[in-house]
């Protein structure tokens, strides 16, 4: 199927806001993992594009605070949602489809209740990214450079909440499915940080 072109218009502006660069490839692994997920249910999945590539606008650098007073009272999901439906008319997404794109954003954390299915499988995508391999290298590649992050072992503390709590949040079956071996790596990853450390503070 012929990518729509606001589709590679988005993919590019989302590349060049992306800072620290690393933030970028979450965006495109998001996606994938909602299409996977939505495989088996009709779907908008225009609405899922957008709402992935545009959900964390708010975190990069140029477009979150600098004053660290400012940045901890920060609502980067506000931020996004309030400057989607312009970059969004802009590069030609469909316009009927952007207040769909907003409640998806809005809805995409795990303390949230989506109100549609698009929601739904966004908010699960973004769980199974806080689980895995992934979730360990996006969690470690903040301490220092975090202002919640400035030892391992909050780096850690945060691996063991999601391991522990994130799983019981995903709402689809797909998603279940998927989170399995990545709950299965993070505990194994986690069991072995702990032996490793005895006599030591990370």
């Amino acid at each position: 199927m012929k990518r729509s072109a606001y589709r590679q218009r988005l993919i590019d502006y989302i590349r060049a806001q992306a800072r620290p660069p690393d933030k970028f490839s979450h965006q495109a692994r998001l996606y994938e993992l909602a299409r996977r997920i939505a495989r088996s249910r009709r779907h908008d999945d225009d609405v899922i594009f957008a709402a992935a590539w545009l959900h964390d606008l708010g975190v990069f650098i140029g477009h979150r605070p600098k004053a660290l007073k400012a940045l901890a009272a920060w609502d980067n999901v506000a931020y996004a949602m309030r400057r989607a439906p312009e970059i969004l008319r802009r590069l030609g997404f469909p316009v009927r489809k952007i207040p769909a794109v907003v409640e998806a954003i809005r809805t995409h954390q795990p303390a949230c209740r989506p109100t549609s299915y698009e929601g739904v499988v966004l908010r699960d995508a973004d769980i199974l990214e806080q689980l895995g391999a992934v979730s360990i290298l996006r969690t470690v590649s903040k301490v220092g450079r975090d202002t919640r992050f400035v030892r391992f072992s909050d780096a850690l503390k945060v691996l063991q909440r999601n391991a522990e709590i994130l799983p019981q949040q995903l709402q689809l079956p797909a998603a279940r499915r998927l989170a399995k071996p990545r709950v299965n790596a993070l505990k194994a990853f986690l069991k072995s940080a702990d032996s490793e450390a005895v006599g030591s503070e990370w």
